[in-house]
């Protein structure tokens, strides 16, 4: 399973040696974009609209627009000190809490967490006590240059690390449009509704749900594979760097230049106009 992160995270004077590993994948069907006149993938570039110019990497700085059209440009050097400022207190856990106390809606991403050189112990400590406590750990840390609040939990007996948000990244439910105030269900409805519930409970089992579109739309491309249903992108030609070609294309130069130099001397002759005699 593929690092993508080598740190540590301490709780009281407990230091453990650890690596992240991404705890899910993205199984999207990616499709590209092609010019429908020859079916050539579509190229995305950057470019200034003033300059009107593509714009190398080089080129680029990243800024904070504060207002409309007006922006606080950050130096490479400045995040850079900043992030390193920073990542030393980026992994220690904070807080001990019930997971329950958490709502759902502040879960991100998933990550497995392995000790590294040395970290064993401390690993399996910190494991068998967040099992005995029944309570999570609440750390702060710093992944990709974005400091995060994460929850670091057992699960299957490997610590499993879940960044969340911060309460002033969770909208308000107040701002949601629409929601009735009142409830004018009758008592018959929510008997009924109730019986529902109870008939479709069940033991959570992940393995029972499928993303039913992507199977459909891999079966398809499947299917049009096999009947031929293809398309083959339009190349450019590649420019010859043949010395033989370059040498017969300055000939063929040379040799038209020859060809076409009595004409262009005879029709400069006929459109010479004739000189106007001067008055006296």
């Amino acid at each position: 399973m593929h690092t993508m992160w080598k740190g540590s995270i301490s709780f009281g004077l407990v230091n453990i040696p650890i690596k992240l590993h991404a705890a899910t994948e993205d199984k999207d069907i990616s499709l590209r974009t092609l010019h429908k006149e020859c079916h050539t993938p579509i190229k995305y570039e950057k470019v200034c609209p003033v300059c009107e110019k593509e714009v190398g990497k080089d080129d680029i700085v990243r800024a904070f627009e504060y207002t409309k059209g007006k922006f606080v440009v950050l130096e490479d050097n400045e995040l850079e000190q900043l992030k390193k400022q920073n990542e030393e207190k980026a992994v220690e856990i904070v807080d001990f809490v019930k997971i329950e106390e958490i709502d759902p809606i502040y879960f991100n991403r998933s990550y497995y967490m392995s000790p590294n050189d040395g970290g064993i112990k401390a690993y399996s400590l910190l494991r068998q006590a967040l099992k005995e406590s029944n309570k999570v750990g609440l750390a702060k840390i710093i992944i990709r240059s974005k400091e995060q609040m994460a929850v670091i939990r057992v699960v299957d007996n490997t610590l499993v690390m879940e960044t969340i948000h911060y309460p002033d990244e969770v909208r308000s439910t107040a701002d949601v449009p629409n929601i009735p105030a009142n409830d004018t269900i009758v008592k018959k409805e929510i008997d009924t509704a109730v019986l529902l519930i109870d008939q479709l409970t069940t033991t959570f089992n992940p393995t029972k749900y499928t993303d039913d579109y992507r199977t459909a739309l891999l079966e398809l491309i499947e299917s049009k594979k096999t009947g031929q249903t293809t398309i083959t992108a339009k190349t450019k030609e590649p420019v010859s760097n043949n010395v033989t070609d370059l040498m017969e294309a300055l000939q063929a130069s040379i040799d038209r230049t020859k060809h076409d130099e009595p004409e262009k001397k005879k029709t400069t002759r006929k459109k010479a106009a004739p000189k106007k005699k001067k008055q006296a």
